[in-house]
């Protein structure tokens, strides 16, 4: 087995050369780690990173737990974290949640265990009290994404969830919709309740009642955005207007309402949130809102990297999402 003594032999360097390369600590001339590459490469050299994170209590890797890894919206979050990553010269190492708290919290300890530099959690079913414990007693540093902490607003990166959701409704609302449907994201989600506040609040800013029968709660899905609206349907309330958690609900919900005979936006106008790639290509185009995952992620990223090199943090103001609006949403009853 070739080992990092070899190498050093072979450039003429120390082997404590050989290991300031291979990490990327201390000054090295260019022309001494080109040697030191170089002499790996004719050995056939492989670092053995592990017993390496193992000795320097570092793996040169960012982690990085997302709730699934299901879906157009994950994946833009992955290619911007591999892209920014990658180009530090650093590791990604990703992991999934498994979309419950305990699959979340062991992927981060997963993480921590592979000695990653630092974590980058992207949550949906924590409660604030386990991500501050998290926080408080994880030897590694974490950012959290997706979630509002009070308590350490300069570890978070969060979307004004209420806010786009009021907007959409209002958006309705004003195009002349009072009885706008709704269905929810996993409705034990934070993020699920906080666009369901903003449904309600449009209708109460407007003074319009909220309506139980037209609300249900889905599961993200496209096939549980169409089971949501048939179950919709069968319920009777009439509605001019759908909004949906996510553009994967709102696909299926369409295909429920095109069984139901019923034509988009002419009958029912549809609205969907998180702006995937198809939503601009469904027929008829799908309004939605964009959220900006990439600079979130981004975001993340930079405010991890301080935390690696011991800088202060200081609290970022959170996203907003743009309203897309497309063919999906015609003039209601009720316009002017």
């Amino acid at each position: 087995m070739i080992t990092m003594l070899d190498v050093s032999i072979r450039a003429g360097v120390s082997k404590a050369t050989v290991s300031r390369v291979l990490n990327g600590t201390g000054q090295v001339k260019k022309s001494t780690r080109d040697a030191v590459f170089k002499a790996m490469d004719e050995l056939g050299y492989r670092p053995n990173f592990l017993a390496q994170s193992l000795a320097n209590k570092s793996s040169n890797s960012i982690g990085l737990v997302v709730s699934n890894f299901d879906g157009p919206y994950f994946g833009r979050l992955l290619r911007q974290a591999a892209k920014l990553i990658e180009a530090s010269g650093k590791h990604l190492i990703v992991t999934d949640g498994h979309d419950t708290p305990e699959g979340e919290l062991q992927a981060v300890q997963l993480l921590a265990d592979r000695r990653c530099d630092a974590i980058i959690l992207y949550t949906r079913f924590m409660s604030e009290d386990a991500l501050m414990t998290l926080l408080d007693n994880l030897p590694v540093p974490v950012m959290v994404i997706n979630r509002e902490l009070p308590q350490a607003r300069e570890r978070c990166v969060f979307f004004e969830q209420k806010i786009a959701a009021f907007n959409v409704v209002d958006y309705l609302i004003r195009q002349g919709h009072r009885e706008i449907a709704s269905i929810t994201g996993p409705i034990a989600t934070p993020t699920a309740q906080a666009r369901l506040a903003g449904y309600r609040q449009a209708l109460e800013h407007h003074q319009i009642a909220f309506n139980d029968a037209l609300v249900t709660n889905g599961d993200s899905s496209v096939q549980g955005g169409y089971h949501s609206c048939k179950a919709l349907l069968a319920a009777g309330a009439p509605f001019s207007a759908l909004f949906a958690s996510n553009d994967d609900t709102a696909i299926g919900a369409m295909k429920a309402l095109y069984q139901a005979g019923m034509r988009l936006p002419q009958d029912v106008s549809l609205f969907g949130f998180d702006d995937e790639p198809s939503a601009a290509y469904l027929h008829p185009a799908l309004s939605t809102v964009y959220l900006p995952i990439d600079a979130m992620i981004e975001a993340a990223i930079t405010q991890a990297f301080r935390l690696i090199n011991g800088e202060t943090l200081q609290p970022l103001p959170p996203f907003t999402g743009e309203l897309k609006l497309r063919e999906s949403v015609a003039p209601g009853p009720y316009a002017d």
